[in-house]
């Protein structure tokens, strides 16, 4: 017996490698995301369009992927899943390649969607794959960091952008295929994980050699839709993602606020770049609310929505208080972008204004991060394998329109803000116009809450059942 479990589950060592993986990969697909927007300006210079116009670029991606990752997600639920992201990771590559050569807006937006059709998979189809190889006790904590990689992502191609395309802005586009490239190649290597193989019902009866053979098939979708949480977490993506769909507008508020202190484009840019990336550190504390889903969650099995619930609600007051915060800037201008990063650094220690900014945006990103690892968790709790890679899609489905909304509507916003208040107080008022949608976010975790233990407790039923007929 001892033989057959190491055989289907593989050495710990191939596991951890197969997890680090996919964790690195859902953090590239975010690295391509996080790319656009502190290039907005740049890009927008080059193709002569408005930055309105760079927006739409980001809004569309967002939708696009999102689309995408559900038709890659039911083909994930059904077949072979590892050809599946190698092939999603070369699309984006390509598409991400295409954008650095792009000689005109229409062309830049047609690479920039090829690149969201191949990062629909990345997500959706890795989620499936993650979710097999955790047990349900440690979910919190592993999807916190699958969370954080692709926060970790999303600040990398912020910083990527602004800094290589601060001088020319197709240099990051040029370098991130590269990186696609080997990641296909990590694929070759990772574990062949088995669905369910997660799963107490089903570890005595895989280990000794069974297959969980069940497959999703279209009958299921209404049977996913009738599980309320399932709807509550699909549904709160709408209003959660429109109010960080707008944050990517960040280093837009940083640079417009440097530009209004006397600084040039190029090194407005920089400023924007790296006090966007500054202030979403706070991202890194999703490890803390996966850890208190994970420890609540064993006490309760309302746990997890509880706390994503409470983190979401709570840091409201602070991204207000972050976007009204004066700032004063003092970098070297027209300086090498190494002069300009030292320099945004040390303000945080000599300007007091930077530091208390600084503290509130890492307060207001750790408790909005339990939003993550909880929401990634309970679909995984609250779903057989068979259907989380879909479930998983649809709820990313209904994220990308909040994002896309989001990230398009606040740019309106910012044009629409720009008479009654200028630049850059236009930004700041309308990012803190756009975060009151953390209400109702709040709100559909707390109705989770109720529903998620008895959907609990009925998968843990067909688990069992299935159990004793393989």
């Amino acid at each position: 017996m001892t033989g057959t479990r190491t055989r289907h589950r593989g050495s710990a060592t191939h596991r951890i490698y197969s997890v680090v993986v996919f964790v690195v990969l859902a953090s590239l697909d975010n690295v391509a995301i996080g790319l656009v927007p502190p290039l907005y300006g740049p890009i927008a210079d080059a193709f002569d369009v408005p930055q309105r116009l760079l927006g739409l670029v980001t809004a569309v991606s967002f939708l696009v992927s999102a689309v995408a990752a559900v038709g890659w997600a039911y083909v994930g639920d059904r077949t072979n899943r590892k050809p599946l992201l190698m092939v999603g990771t070369l699309i984006w590559a390509l598409g991400t390649g295409g954008s650095a050569v792009a000689g005109t807006y229409p062309t830049f937006l047609a690479a920039q969607l090829l690149a969201a059709v191949g990062l629909g998979a990345v997500g959706s189809v890795g989620f499936s794959v993650v979710t097999d190889l955790i047990s349900p006790r440690r979910r919190g904590l592993v999807m916190s960091f699958w969370g954080l990689s692709q926060g970790v992502g999303t600040l990398a191609g912020t910083l990527v952008g602004g800094l290589l395309g601060a001088a020319d802005w197709r240099r990051p586009f040029l370098l991130l295929p590269v990186v696609g490239l080997g990641a296909t190649v990590a694929y070759l290597f990772t574990f062949d994980i088995r669905r369910g193989e997660s799963e107490p019902e089903l570890a005595d009866v895989l280990a000794g050699g069974a297959e969980y053979d069940y497959r999703i098939t279209r009958a299921d979708l209404p049977r996913i839709l009738a599980r309320r949480t399932n709807r509550w977490l699909i549904l709160q993506g709408l209003t959660a993602q429109a109010a960080f769909g707008s944050l990517v507008w960040l280093p837009v508020l940083f640079a417009e606020r440097a530009k209004d202190q006397g600084y040039s484009p190029a090194t407005a840019v920089v400023v924007g770049s790296v006090f966007a990336t500054l202030f979403q550190l706070g991202g890194v504390f999703s490890i803390v609310g996966g850890l208190a889903g994970d420890a609540l969650q064993r006490r309760t099995p309302s746990g997890r929505a509880r706390v994503a619930a409470i983190g979401v609600l709570a840091a409201l007051p602070f991204y207000l208080v972050l976007f009204f915060v004066p700032i004063r800037i003092d970098v070297p201008d027209d300086a090498g972008s190494g002069a300009v990063v030292a320099a945004v650094l040390a303000s945080v220690f000599s300007e007091p204004t930077v530091g208390l900014s600084l503290l509130t945006a890492v307060v207001a990103l750790a408790l909005t991060s339990a939003n993550s690892p909880n929401w990634f968790a309970l679909i995984a709790d609250v779903n057989p394998p068979e259907h989380r890679g879909t479930v998983y899609s649809l709820g990313n489905l209904v994220n990308g329109v909040g994002r896309a909304a989001g990230n398009g509507l606040v740019g309106v916003a910012f044009h629409g803000l720009r008479a009654a208040f200028p630049p850059p107080l236009n930004y700041a008022v309308g990012l803190a116009a756009f975060q009151l949608f953390f209400i109702p976010t709040g709100i559909m975790y707390w109705l989770a809450s109720r529903s998620s233990p008895d959907d609990i407790a009925a998968v843990h039923e067909v688990l069992q059942a299935r159990a004793e007929k393989l």
